[in-house]
């Protein structure tokens, strides 16, 4: 549907509360959003003159079909919104996706269990703490809880190794009660380790009223040295956490939000708040955007709808939108009051304003380091006469051996760095003999493929910029081989090299560019040259030596490529398997037969 259609189409929705789908042509789906009226809102997106940020237009741009579901009130359109995106990740939704990752606390399920920070949540059994967004917060809360009550952090396995060597320095120090020696009870282990999983989760005045309250009830029974035990582990909780160095705060339990923007990105800096201590900063950056509004919209539902804590207060530099509905939301998820305001007096406005100055000073920083690489696209943009600086490139390279086997190697620059994860490699399949203008057709015809077919990882990333090592003819043939694709319109180039195979210039469809005029483009599309031909040849001499390797083998009588492959991986080289023995060659799964005669073979053929 043109964009005319559909915003005929959307002006025929109904004044009412609901959840709009918006669709690419491929029918994924690449946005969803919620409205008070659903006419009002979806009409904007398509009427004529509307002026919208760079994420917007973009998906504008990409918007085929949308479908929309009306719904009782505006919080029960918040509801569906939240799992209609946790459903589908929709492209343009914030995702908050970053490159920091998750941590998780993990307490083991053994027979005598440690507590360890995780970077990775495995399907081992063990009960797993969080997901949290600082590595260092994860670290020291283990840390404490360790040290509060003196688990160890060796690499001894209980009860494998009681009593076969003296206990560590820690616990000639008190820091460790020695598990080791074979002198604590399983009972007595499994308490600490309750306990400090229980610091880890309540937090200090929750565990020490709960210690407390223990420690009473054994004194009472005349149980003193339990009592001792409990009384020993509140003083070390005390010491450990008073230790700690983090910023105070009359308030207890919150989540603090602010916002800045800076050239086409916005910042939301967070501070995590508990017991009144700063225990974590967060950061997260939404590019090609410049409201801060709408951003903060969006950033809370999503934020808490992927399985974070929910504090009692939630601290922020403006009202969202939705505030009320979005406060009954995380009240039913956390199942008591959860407060969002924009506080006037006390800490509050403090702490605040401590999340703004990071937010600003996390957009400085990031514009200081990028902004090289963006000015250097930029200068791409206009030296190729592109519309805009491209973000995505990818480059190809053909590369053969005489017998007329062909490979490619495909690596990915994004923002003007390598992306060394989007990196492929191809075996040239469909062409016969050394043909460098059709292999690198075919390659690329798989490659849009692969994006049209829903590729993933970066084939399912449709790249702004194609650089093809070679001149016109490559070009023309991929050209031909993309018309009618979903890269049809993707800027594509050639890399022209000189005689002693340095980079000239780059050749386009009105003819070739000369980049000596332009020293830092001319280097930066050298380098993507020879990081591209680097990762082919690489490709191609790991292909030969390895189909050589299988080639002498195979020779020989009785050795299919089956045995061969065996060999090769429990020798890894051809003199090593010249030098074993019938015996050996039998036990890495050879027959005796095709032992016999590799034998034979390297032994009769010295």
């Amino acid at each position: 549907m043109t964009k005319a259609e559909l915003y005929e189409k959307a002006s025929k929705l109904p004044l009412l509360p609901g959840v709009y789908i918006i669709s690419d042509k491929h029918g994924t789906i690449i946005y969803i959003g919620k409205a008070k009226r659903l006419r009002t809102r979806v009409s904007q997106y398509f009427r004529e003159g509307v002026p919208h940020d760079t994420k917007v237009t973009r998906m504008i741009e990409n918007a085929y079909s949308f479908d929309f579901i009306v719904t009782t009130s505006e919080f029960e359109a918040l509801v569906l919104e939240c799992s209609q995106i946790k459903l589908h990740s929709p492209k343009y939704n914030i995702l908050l996706k970053d490159d920091k990752g998750y941590c998780f606390i993990r307490v083991g399920k053994d027979e005598y269990p440690r507590i360890t920070a995780e970077l990775q949540k495995k399907d081992d059994g063990a009960e797993y703490i969080g997901p949290y967004m600082s590595s260092f917060a994860v670290r020291q809360m283990v840390e404490t809880a360790v040290q509060a009550f003196r688990l160890p952090t060796c690499n001894r396995v209980f009860p494998r190794d009681f009593g076969k060597d003296r206990p560590c320095l820690n616990a000639h120090i008190g820091r460790c009660m020695a598990p080791c020696t074979g002198k604590i009870s399983k009972e007595r282990y499994d308490e600490c380790v309750k306990g400090a999983a229980r610091l880890i989760k309540e937090g200090k005045s929750e565990i020490i009223k709960t210690l407390h309250g223990q420690m009473m009830a054994a004194s009472e029974a005349l149980e003193f040295e339990k009592a001792a035990l409990l009384r020993d582990q509140i003083a070390a909780i005390e010491k450990v956490t008073a230790g700690q160095r983090v910023v105070q705060s009359s308030i207890k339990d919150a989540d603090v939000f602010s916002f800045a923007v800076k050239d086409n990105t916005v910042c939301a800096a967070m501070l995590v708040f508990r017991e009144g201590r700063l225990v974590d900063k967060n950061e997260f950056l939404f590019k090609e955007t410049d409201s801060v509004d709408e951003v903060r919209d969006e950033l809370l539902p999503r934020y808490y709808d992927d399985e974070h804590e929910i504090p009692k207060q939630v601290l922020i530099d403006a009202l969202p939108q939705d505030a009320d509905q979005l406060e009954q939301l995380l009240s039913e998820k956390a199942g008591r009051k959860v407060q969002i305001t924009v506080p006037q007096r006390g800490d509050g406005p403090r702490l605040v304003q401590m999340a703004t100055l990071n937010a600003i000073e996390s957009l400085t920083l990031r514009s200081g380091r990028v902004s090289k690489e963006e000015r250097l696209l930029d200068e791409v943009a206009r030296t190729l006469g592109l519309s805009q600086a491209p973000e995505v490139i990818e480059s190809y390279d053909i590369s053969n051996w005489g017998e007329g086997t062909s490979v490619a190697g495909m690596v990915v620059f994004e923002k003007g760095r390598p992306k060394r994860s989007g990196y492929r490699k191809f075996k040239v399949k469909s062409v016969v003999g050394t043909d460098d203008f059709a292999s690198m057709a075919e390659v690329l015809q798989r490659r849009t493929w692969e994006y049209e077919h829903e590729g993933t990882g970066q084939f399912g990333i449709k790249p702004d910029l194609i650089l093809l090592d070679g001149g016109k003819g490559q070009l023309s043939a991929v050209r031909a081989a993309l018309r009618g694709t979903a890269f049809e319109d993707v800027a594509i180039f050639g890399m022209v090299k000189d005689d002693r195979h340095r980079t000239r210039g780059i050749v386009g469809d009105g003819g070739e560019i000369a980049l000596s005029m332009h020293k830092s483009v001319f280097a930066f599309i050298g380098t993507i040259q020879e990081e591209v031909h680097r990762f082919s040849v690489g490709f191609q001499r790991q292909q030969r030596k390895k189909k050589a390797f299988k080639s002498s083998l195979t020779e020989i009588e009785n050795v299919g490529e089956v045995t061969a492959k065996k060999l090769l991986k429990e020798f890894r080289t051809i003199h090593a398997i010249s030098e074993a023995t019938i015996e050996e060659l039998c036990a890495a799964g050879a027959s005796y037969k095709a032992a016999e005669a590799v034998f034979h073979h390297y032994h009769a053929n010295p």
